[in-house]
């Protein structure tokens, strides 16, 4: 299975592989793994040794980061 079905298969349940966030946010899967050690980042799932993220939480982690505007 390639990495593009991975991410449209995470999608569909609301789960976003790892690569698929470091895509969005233009960094390494390592930069996240590191953000994860320190307790940064959006809220995290392991299901079977891989890791996901919720799009709900991607979402609050990115109001929380929001500069220069009202966060809700």
């Amino acid at each position: 299975m390639s990495k593009d079905n991975d991410q449209s298969a995470g999608a569909e349940d609301g789960l976003v592989p790892e690569f698929a966030l470091a895509a969005r946010y233009g960094k390494t899967v390592r930069a996240l793994q590191r953000w994860r050690s320190k307790g940064y980042g959006p809220t995290f799932m392991r299901i079977g040794g891989s890791i996901f993220y919720r799009m709900e939480d991607i979402e609050a982690f990115e109001s929380r980061m929001r500069q220069g505007g009202e966060a809700q």
